[in-house]
């Protein structure tokens, strides 16, 4: 485990604030998204702009438009959205998150993660630290999400960077100049299972650091409307830890794990499935991504047809 020390002298960006862009990949959820957007407006330091990257006109409903919001539609797919949405950050701008559209930042979170990437220049991604995650159960309500992020008055005094394999997909902030020519894998179509470590990998592979962080807190309230079917999923469960092995973003120990686990926990639990998991169509999605492997055929794309 590293402490970061925070410095002082702001460094690269002394005399001036960074110029932060938040982004949004969304689909299907926009009532929670409304709450969610009007919820940045707690943050300490705000963003300067907020892009939403969506399909349809649906996936907005009816969000009030403000100063510094942008919506663009695109092609569906979190990677496709997330591409979208980098190809229309301004040139000078310092940094870019991603948040879930069901991610509730702390008030202090964007605060904490400038203080991080100002701390040492060497740190090219930032992944803050979940006190809830809905996503491994039938997922937190808004005011669920909001009433435990009430009940944690004040984030840690001490500040503690660990190395992290990966951003958690839901919370990562970027030094924007780190990842200049970088897009996600568009072949990790659908919800992208994996895609922030792909993303990670990819800046590992360049040297640079990707961290976690014990002061960047939120909840992940792991909505359950808008995800793609148990079968989908299951099949990139497999399909798409493998192939980013061969696309060497991932090392191959941390892949099978993750197959591991993911499949052996579909066959136990597919006896009693909880009622929000699909679990025998993730199931019969890991058995056919099995398959496709064993024929030699690593192709993540294949999820959208199944």
């Amino acid at each position: 485990m590293e402490t970061v020390k925070i410095s002082h002298d702001r460094g690269p960006s002394a005399g001036k604030q960074s110029k932060v862009c938040l982004i949004f990949a969304t689909r299907g959820r926009a009532e929670l998204l409304k709450h969610v957007i009007a919820f940045v407006d707690l943050q300490t330091v705000k963003p300067d702009l907020i892009i939403v990257s969506c399909v349809s006109d649906e996936d907005i409903g009816d969000l009030p438009s403000q100063p510094g919001m942008l919506v663009i539609k695109g092609k569906p797919g979190s990677s496709a959205q997330r591409n979208t949405a980098l190809n229309h950050v301004p040139e000078d701008f310092d940094v870019v998150i991603f948040l879930d559209d069901d991610f509730l930042m702390h008030s202090t979170w964007i605060s904490e993660i400038l203080k991080v990437l100002d701390s040492d220049p060497s740190i090219a991604c930032v992944t803050g630290t979940v006190l809830a995650d809905g996503i491994h159960g039938p997922g937190y309500s808004f005011e669920e999400g909001r009433a435990i992020l009430a009940g944690t008055r004040e984030t840690p005094e001490r500040l503690i960077a660990t190395p992290a394999g990966a951003p958690y997909g839901c919370n990562m902030a970027f030094r924007a100049r780190s990842i200049a020519g970088l897009r996600f894998d568009e072949r990790l179509v659908l919800y992208g299972w994996q895609e922030d470590r792909d993303f990670g990998g990819q800046i590992w592979n360049l040297g640079r650091r990707v961290v976690r962080v014990n002061t960047a807190l939120g909840v992940h309230l792991g909505a359950k409307r808008g995800r793609v079917s148990g079968r989908k999923l299951g099949y990139s469960q497999v399909i798409n830890p493998l192939y980013l092995v061969r696309k060497k973003t991932m090392p191959l120990r941390v892949a099978l794990d993750h197959v591991l686990r993911n499949v052996a926990s579909n066959i136990v639990r597919s006896i009693a499935p909880e009622p929000w998991v699909d679990r025998r169509g993730r199931l019969s999605g890991n058995l056919i991504g099995l398959w496709d492997f064993v024929r030699g055929r690593l192709t993540p794309e294949r999820a959208a047809k199944l």
